[in-house]
């Protein structure tokens, strides 16, 4: 017997199937506060060709978001399901697929006027952040605002809204330099948080665990774990209208029986 393997094993499971990288969130992340902040997107040093990320993520099914597995290329259990759902003709099993469906979230790098000394942290938005930063971009007259010599800081406005905040976005009308300072251009675009990077990554048989549950009527989910970003909630929160789920779990029968069909009921995956 290997004994080195068995206690790799032995901590993998208790684990509970999530990388348990610490992350220093309020380093990676810039979660804007009401009232006005100004900003500037900077060129992304993992893609220079596009500044956002669009990154997917599961809500609803589990007590914390959890980052979506097709995110790297990987098979994911709730993928699978909604894939399922989708080849059948049921309305409800539509219904339920929009529901579970993973919902993206989009990240960009920034500098925060003002907090240039806590250098180029993530900040997350739903999709009519998203495609206003799009459309400004897409503009003959603005064009690349990341552009580290002649391009334009952001202003974010965020206002209390019922129940959740409201954030508008708009350009500064003076195209300005990233900084004065060469050093500081040359930290900011090469030492960025990897938005891939910066959440937990739960494995299969940790999602379809939670997937389970959620379908056998556990509001709550299955395994407990800490958040995937500690300041995420209340962030992603922000936009909730356009990327939350309901929690209500279906207790229909054909439903959790379409689950144990595709992975065999309650037994661990055979891959």
């Amino acid at each position: 017997m290997d004994l080195s393997a068995i206690k790799q094993k032995l901590q993998a499971q208790q684990s509970n199937g999530r990388e348990r990288e610490k992350i220093d969130y309020e380093a990676t992340f810039w979660k804007p506060s009401v009232g006005k902040h100004q900003i500037r997107i900077v060129p992304s040093m993992f893609n220079p060709e596009m500044p956002f990320s669009e990154l997917y993520f599961h809500y609803g099914i589990g007590k914390y978001p959890m980052i979506a597995l097709t995110n790297f290329g990987e098979q994911d259990p709730v993928v699978d399901f909604v894939n399922e759902l989708r080849k059948t003709s049921d309305r409800d099993n539509w219904s339920l697929s929009g529901k579970l469906a993973p919902k993206m979230r989009v990240h960009a790098p920034v500098v925060v006027r003002g907090e240039e000394d806590k250098g180029v942290r993530l900040w997350g938005f739903g999709k009519q952040v998203y495609n206003t930063l799009l459309q400004l971009a897409a503009d003959e007259d603005i064009g690349d605002f990341t552009d580290i010599i002649n391009g334009y800081d952001i202003v974010i406005e965020v206002v209390q809204g019922n129940p959740y905040p409201q954030t508008s976005v708009r350009i500064k009308p003076k195209q300005t330099p990233l900084s004065d300072d060469n050093n500081l251009v040359t930290k900011w675009t090469k030492e960025q948080p990897d938005p891939l990077k910066s959440f937990s990554k739960y494995d299969f048989d940790f999602i379809k665990r939670n997937l389970e549950n959620w379908l056998s009527g556990n509001e709550d989910g299955g395994d407990s774990a800490p958040a995937p970003v500690q300041a995420a909630p209340a962030a992603m929160q922000a936009s909730a209208n356009n990327f939350t789920v309901e929690t209500q779990a279906p207790k229909k029968a054909d439903t959790v029986s379409q689950f144990d069909d595709l992975f065999g009921g309650n037994d661990d995956l055979p891959f």
